[in-house]
Formats: structure tokens, C-alpha cells, sequence
């Protein structure tokens, strides 16, 4: 008689079963610095008002499955050219999802730089694709001639850059990237998670007036803009690869709530951009401070947080993890990955006086 484990390993399939969930450790009472979140809340009266438009929302209803007016209000905060289409998707998980699972034929590759957003080689395994991924150079930039000989050698169906870069924070050499979009035979995805801290973006060069590139999409999240909890992803590009990619989305995936919000969110982006210029600020001052510490390493960011290695004798990444999260403060523990992040901590730029906790128990962690 099979059980059910012999059913499970009769059809699930063996790179499924071969995975790990994706985990998300709880964070319980602790400073959380774990997850690159925006670490403010919005003034009250605009809480009460955002409350005062949900009032009215229908939930017997299926929302809008296409919503024009959500994807317009997004595409002039984000900079679309007015020439381009934009898809929305449930965070940009879904959306390269969605990439991936029109792309995939048997043989066909994505291919990334390594280290970077763990969702790439995820995704692949996902649908079936083979994931190519070439390492970062010593100093965590794009290593351009081993990205163009993997791209000559494997002819991927899509390449995605983190631009930052996540975990390490840093933008790659923007001619470099342009370098890669021209070697490519199918679709490269600039994926710019961080573009609020980033000050640099790849979404002027959608416009067809430029000229240059058929084969550039950009992708956009409102995560780290202060809402990561509505789960809204944006990609930016060309009508003939979003129609495509649009036949793939499954109906009605953006909930009306997470609509509603998104608007009402955007109508108020002052605040939402003053709470970015603080989080810039901020970044540089943790960045000082971490730079006048000893026993550790840090690289400088052009995101919401910090990648710093660890560097004293007797002292390892683990270690430092496990003593900040006795203090009470929540951070990411990237050594596990090995490689280029062996002892190696990431840390979200949290408010002043999170900053100022962290600080202290990284002291107290490294004595």
C-alpha cells in the first residue's frame, strides 16, 4: 500500500521537492531591520482619511481586473514614457513570474548575476527554465566580460539585473548594463525594487524616441516606498511584450483594497517622499558610523539598506546575528549563502533611534 509520501514523490516534481520554502522568521518583539520595510507610519489624519475611502469600497465585488486609472496614476509617479505600457502585478514576485512562465520552452534560460534577488533562480525552477547565474566581481559589480561570454554561450530567454542590486546594495556600472541589453537575444529585466533611494534609473531609456533598445523592460515595486504591505508590483515597457505577458496574469490580481489604497497612497506621495528623503539621510549617516567602526566592512548603498562583512578575528557574521537578536534587534544574516557573502550582515535603515539601537548592540555584538 503507497503512502502518501510515495504519492508525493511519484508527481510532484523532483526540483520542486528538492526546494525550500521561501521563510519568513517571525520577528516577535524586536527591532525589525530584516526586510528593507519602510520603518514609518503615515500622520494620523491621513490614517483616518485612507480609513474614510475603504468605508466605501465594495467587497462583494470583484475588483477592477485591468484598473486604467491605477496604472495611469502609477505610470506618471513612476516616470512611464507616455509611450509605454505599464502591467501591475501582486508585488514584483508575480510579475517576473509572469516573465518566466510566458518565456519557458524546454531549454530556455534565465540568467542573473550571483549574488542577487533570490526570486530569479526561484522563478526559474518554477516554470521549468534552466537558471544561469555568474558571479558578482570581487568588488561586487557586474563582472561584464563573464556576463557577455555567459550570454553568448547560453542565448537566455531573460536576463534580470537588480538595479541596486539586492542583497549588496550597490548600482552596477550603468554602461555596463547597457552592454548587456545590447548582447542579449531575448528580454532584459532592469528590476528597480530600490529606485526611490536609488537616484539613478533605467526608465528614460524605454522612451521609443531614444531609439536603443526593443528589448528592455523595467520593473517597479511600491514596497519599499512605505507600502509592502499592499503587494503591488509595476512593469514599464514596450505594448508588444506586455500584451504578451498580460495573458499569463490571473484575473482580478490586484485586490480592490490593495487598489484603493495604492491611489489614495499616491494622491498623498509628499509624505511618502518625505519619508524617502529621511531614509536617504539616514542611510549616509549609518554609513559613517559603520565606517568608523572597527571589525567590520561596510559597502556603500544606494538602497534602503546596508551589506557589511565581518572582519575581526574570533568574530564571525553568525555570531554577531545571533548576539544583535539577544539585544533585541532583528537584522539579515547572509553568511548561510557562502561565496562573496560569507560573513556578511545586511541591515534596513530603520528610524534615528532604531539606527542608534542597532549601532549599540553591533558595538556590544563585536567587543
Amino acid at each position: 500500500m503507497s503512502t502518501t509520501n510515495d504519492k508525493v514523490t511519484r508527481w510532484v516534481r523532483p526540483e520542486i521537492r528538492a526546494l525550500s520554502a521561501y521563510h519568513v522568521p517571525d520577528s516577535g518583539d524586536v527591532i525589525k531591520l530584516d526586510a528593507m520595510e519602510n520603518p514609518y507610519n503615515w500622520p494620523e489624519a491621513m490614517v483616518d482619511e485612507w480609513l474614510a475611502v475603504l468605508r466605501d469600497v465594495e467587497l462583494n465585488r470583484y475588483p477592477d481586473p485591468s484598473p486604467d486609472g491605477l496604472k495611469e496614476i502609477l505610470g506618471q509617479a513612476m516616470g512611464v514614457p507616455a509611450d509605454m505600457e505599464v502591467l501591475l502585478g501582486n508585488g514584483s514576485d508575480e510579475l517576473i513570474q509572469m516573465i518566466a512562465m510566458a518565456l519557458a520552452q524546454p531549454g530556455r534560460k534565465i540568467l542573473a548575476p550571483e549574488p542577487s534577488f533570490v526570486m530569479y533562480k526561484m522563478i526559474a525552477t518554477f516554470t521549468g527554465m534552466d537558471y544561469i547565474g555568474v558571479p558578482l566581481a570581487g568588488d561586487f559589480d557586474l563582472d561584464l566580460p563573464a556576463m557577455l561570454a555567459a550570454i553568448e554561450e547560453h542565448q537566455p530567454a531573460s536576463v534580470f539585473l537588480a538595479y541596486p542590486n539586492n542583497p549588496t546594495g550597490n548600482l552596477f556600472d550603468r554602461n555596463a548594463v547597457k552592454a548587456i541589453i545590447d548582447a542579449s537575444p531575448g528580454l532584459v529585466v532592469v528590476d528597480e525594487a530600490y529606485h526611490a533611494f536609488a537616484g539613478d534609473s533605467f526608465m528614460p531609456e524605454l522612451d521609443v524616441g531614444s531609439g536603443k533598445y526593443e528589448n528592455l523592460v523595467v520593473m517597479r515595486t511600491v514596497s519599499k516606498m512605505g507600502l509592502a504591505g499592499l503587494r503591488l508590483g509595476l512593469l514599464a515597457g514596450p505594448s508588444a511584450w506586455l500584451t504578451e505577458f498580460d495573458k499569463v496574469r490571473l484575473p482580478y490580481n490586484i485586490n480592490v483594497l490593495t487598489q484603493k489604497s495604492a491611489e489614495f497612497a499616491l494622491a498623498h506621495r509628499g509624505v511618502l517622499d518625505q519619508q524617502t528623503q529621511q531614509i536617504c539621510e539616514d542611510r549616509e549617516k549609518l554609513m559613517v558610523a559603520l565606517e568608523a567602526m572597527g571589525g567590520i566592512k561596510p559597502l556603500p548603498s544606494r538602497a534602503n539598506f546596508i551589506l557589511f562583512g565581518v572582519n575581526k578575528a574570533g568574530v564571525t557574521a553568525t555570531g554577531v546575528f545571533e548576539s544583535l537578536k539577544a539585544q533585541g534587534v532583528l537584522i539579515k544574516n547572509l553568511s548561510p549563502a557562502g561565496g562573496v557573502l560569507q560573513d556578511c550582515l545586511r541591515v534596513t535603515v530603520g528610524s534615528p533611534e532604531q539606527n542608534e539601537a542597532f549601532l549599540s548592540a553591533l558595538i556590544n555584538s563585536l567587543d
